[in-house]
C-alpha cells in the first residue's frame, strides 16, 4: 500500500470523527430532556431513521420536515400496552390479533381511534398509525419517554438518508440519539395496513412485512 493511499484513508477517518463530533448527539437522559422542552430528536430504527416528539408537540415535526399538514405522523410505541389505549373499542380484537403476529417490526397499522386520546390526532378521518420498531435503541427510548409521534427523518420531498453524517446535514440542528454508528437497519418503508371493519383490512402501502390476513 502506497504512502498517498495511507494518507488518504487516514484523512477519511479524520474527517468521519470530525463529523461526529459536530453533530448534536445527545444520550437517553439528555434525549428526554429535549423531547419535554417541545423539540424534535432523531433516532435509529429498523426500516429508516425516524424524527419524532412527544404527542403534545406534533406541530414541531412539520415545521422541522415542511411536511404538508394533511399526512398524519405515525405514534411509535416500545410496548404493547402503550399503545392499546390508543385504539377505539370495535377495533381492539382485531388489533390484538395483528399486533401480536407483526410487532415488533415494519408493520404501521392505522386504526380508528379512542375518544380520549383523539387530541393528538395529526389526520383528518379520527385514525392514527401505530408502530413498535423491532430496534432495540428505539425501544429503549421510548420505553422511557413514552410513545412518539414521528415520521421518516427526511426533508419531505427528499430521499431519506440512513447515515447520521447524512440526516445531520439535513437537520443540523436536531438533537440525534448516539452513541453512532447505529446498527444496520433495512432502509425500506413499513407496510401500512388501515382497519376498515371486523377482520377486515386493507393494504395501503407493501413494505418489508407480508400480511397474510390480506390475502
Amino acid at each position: 500500500m502506497t504512502f498517498q493511499v495511507l494518507v488518504g484513508l487516514l484523512l477519511g477517518d479524520i474527517n468521519k470523527l470530525l463529523g461526529i463530533f459536530e453533530m448534536n448527539l445527545v444520550n437517553f437522559k439528555s434525549a428526554l430532556k429535549t423531547l419535554k422542552s417541545g423539540l424534535p430528536i432523531i433516532f435509529p430504527t429498523d426500516t429508516l431513521p425516524a424524527i419524532g416528539c412527544l404527542p403534545q408537540f406534533s406541530k414541531i415535526i412539520y415545521e422541522f420536515k415542511k411536511r404538508d399538514k394533511n399526512k398524519p405522523l405515525i405514534l411509535m410505541g416500545s410496548e404493547h400496552h402503550q399503545l392499546i389505549d390508543y385504539v377505539h373499542e370495535s377495533a381492539k380484537e382485531d388489533f390484538k390479533s395483528i399486533a401480536s403476529k407483526y410487532w415488533p417490526g415494519a408493520l404501521t397499522i392505522v386504526i380508528p381511534t379512542s375518544e380520549k386520546e383523539a387530541e393528538i390526532l395529526t389526520s383528518n378521518d379520527l385514525t392514527l398509525g401505530l408502530r413498535i420498531p423491532n430496534s432495540k435503541v428505539a425501544q429503549s427510548l421510548m420505553l422511557l419517554t413514552g410513545p412518539l409521534l414521528t415520521s421518516s427523518a427526511n426533508i419531505s420531498g427528499s430521499t431519506c438518508s440512513i447515515t447520521t453524517e447524512g440526516i445531520a446535514s439535513d437537520f443540523p440542528s436536531v438533537a440525534i440519539l448516539g452513541p453512532v454508528p447505529w446498527d444496520k437497519s433495512s432502509g425500506k418503508a413499513s407496510t401500512i395496513i388501515s382497519w376498515k371493519k371486523s377482520r377486515d383490512w386493507r393494504l395501503i402501502r407493501q413494505g418489508e412485512v407480508l400480511v397474510k390476513e390480506l390475502y
